[in-house]
């Protein structure tokens, strides 16, 4: 039987196309492609690999080359992440310092700080004494607002005079010596006698002569003055009368409030 296959020329050429198929099969076979039916003809052409979600094996070739990124040498990081990284640690740094410093600053003012203590007398205070407390405030602004300031004021000084004095007025003089008038024409008409001549008069000492005065009279003196003067300011013409008078409105607020009915020193209504 040997014999009788060996010179068949029919199974000699059916061997070469078996082992073609058998090495297109095994081949595709690697590739992951389905193996070929027998009575398919273009079974022994290769197929392309399905795609599939695991991870290619080492055997496989990639279809296009891939550039990895660059990375640094420590830790495999960028050098964008290990600025980020340093700024992080910088600023964990400073803020546990400022805080550091706060916690010492309020041990400090801590130990510093002085514990007020209220008298006993303080603390019975009722409405009655905040009563009495704002009726005084309001009540003395309003004194302060009609006080007056009354004082006498001493004067003594000395004071330049330097005038001019125009004199024009009719007055009498007294003569205070005998007083000569020679070359006098004299009249005089009596019963007994007429006499009409030239004379020589002279009038005593005291005869009292209406005259005119009208003359200018320099003046350039230095006047001593010594007096008392008598001031009176009433403080409401005054600029503190602003003032007092919003203290009485700052106060007027706290005032009505403790006490609705209050009134002012006049008798008028206080709160509206």
């Amino acid at each position: 039987m040997n014999m009788s296959n060996q010179n068949d020329p029919t199974s000699e050429s059916k061997a070469p196309d078996l082992l073609d198929r058998m090495r297109n099969m095994t081949s595709s076979t690697k590739e992951g492609a389905s193996p070929p039916k027998n009575d398919d003809l273009l079974a022994s052409i290769p197929k392309a690999p399905l795609q599939t979600d695991e991870e290619p094996t080492s055997k496989s070739t990639p279809s296009a080359p891939r550039f990895k990124k660059k990375e640094i040498a420590s830790g495999g990081r960028s050098l964008w992440e290990n600025s980020l990284r340093a700024l992080w640690t910088l600023a964990s740094v400073i803020s546990m310092l400022v805080n550091i410093v706060v916690v010492a600053l309020l041990i400090a003012l801590y130990q510093n700080m002085t514990v007020v203590e209220i008298p006993e007398r303080m603390q019975g205070i009722d409405i009655n004494v905040a009563n009495d407390l704002l009726k005084g405030l309001y009540d003395n602004f309003e004194l302060m607002d009609n006080a007056h300031i009354k004082k006498d004021v001493p004067v003594d000084d000395s004071i330049t005079v330097d005038f001019d004095l125009e004199l024009n007025q009719e007055t009498n003089v007294v003569l205070s010596d005998d007083v000569t008038i020679a070359g006098a024409y004299v009249s005089i008409d009596t019963a007994l006698f007429d006499i009409n001549a030239p004379a020589t008069v002279v009038l005593p000492s005291g005869t009292s002569l209406p005259i005119i005065l009208n003359l200018t009279v320099p003046v350039n003196e230095t006047v001593p003055v010594k007096l008392n003067v008598s001031v009176d300011i009433p403080l409401d013409e005054t600029e503190l009368h602003q003032p007092f008078v919003g203290l009485q409105d700052v106060v007027q607020p706290l005032y009505c409030l403790v006490s609705p009915n209050a009134t002012s020193l006049g008798g008028e209504a206080i709160c509206p």
